[in-house]
């Protein structure tokens, strides 16, 4: 499909301004991951409608990204509180979609989100935005970026992976077809269940965004890597051995030729060609 948007994938504990020691931050918040948003959907006046559906908190994570947000000087952000799929069918809803310069899912249960946005009004007028226009910013984090996918992973325990059947997989909301996204992937030691997903799925590209890291991902083409940390991605395009279809449930699984590019920060990577280009080593850090 053709797309003109820009999609925002976070992977997690980003930098919003709320603590002195924070773990997994740029230098200051103007140069980290929000400010880095803000930009892409046009500014500090940018209309930016955060959406907490993903979690079991959304008042106080609403009110988090409010505060993170009017540190940074934007003037016209708004929450759009979905709890329902009826919530996402009112007019209301749908208004405060079609005017958006950008959308910020929060973390969670990214679950919540198909479940009450998947396949209603606003998923749709969502997606025809996200086609059709160059100035629209669809961004999210943890749970919010992995929903992004069309195969999306649910659940799995990172403990007992390598082991067939230990990752859930669903569709996600489909904005972005050739990935597998997984979060919060260095802290939490997600590689099995993200190698086990692209065993499921092969030409399919697996991404593993670490805290506080995230892809500015410009047509559906090409992403830059932002943030602290690092990305790791998986191609299992050209596998030699790959055994996943053929075993039973809590089998342990092989893979032979899993090629994987570990990027940071200014690092770029072409989705259709599958070609690295990384920083200069002399290169500042930005």
């Amino acid at each position: 499909m053709t797309v003109k948007g820009t999609l925002i994938p976070i992977g997690g504990n980003e930098d919003k301004g709320h603590e002195a020691k924070e773990r997994y931050t740029l230098e200051y918040i103007d140069d980290g991951i929000l400010s880095r948003v803000v930009k892409e959907s046009g500014g500090i006046d940018a209309k930016i409608i955060v959406i907490p559906t993903a979690s079991s908190i959304p008042i106080e994570v609403g009110e988090n990204y409010l505060d993170a947000f009017a540190k940074l000087g934007c003037t016209n952000v708004q929450i759009l509180d979905i709890r329902s799929r009826e919530d996402s069918e009112k007019q209301e809803s749908i208004d405060m979609i079609k005017t958006a310069n950008c959308l910020m899912f929060s973390g969670g249960n990214q679950s919540k989100i198909i479940d009450k946005i998947g396949d209603t009004i606003i998923h749709k007028v969502m997606m025809e935005r996200y086609l059709n226009e160059e100035d629209f910013v669809i961004a999210g984090t943890s749970a919010g970026a992995m929903m992004m996918t069309s195969e999306m992973i649910a659940g799995g325990s990172s403990t007992d992976a390598f082991f067939k059947g230990t990752v859930t997989m669903r569709k996600g909301l489909g904005l972005i077809p050739e990935l597998i996204i997984d979060t919060h992937f260095i802290q939490r030691g997600r590689f099995g269940r993200q190698a086990e997903a692209v065993a499921k799925f092969p030409d399919i590209l697996g991404i593993g965004l670490a805290e506080d890291t995230g892809l500015v991902i410009k047509k559906s083409t090409e992403f830059e890597v932002i943030g602290s940390g690092m990305i790791i991605i998986f191609d299992a395009n050209n596998l030699t051995h790959n055994n996943e279809e053929i075993l039973e449930e809590g089998t342990p699984m092989s893979m032979s030729n899993l090629v994987v590019h570990i990027l940071s920060n200014g690092d770029h990577f072409n989705i259709k060609t599958r070609k690295v280009k990384v920083l200069p080593i002399d290169a500042p850090f930005v």
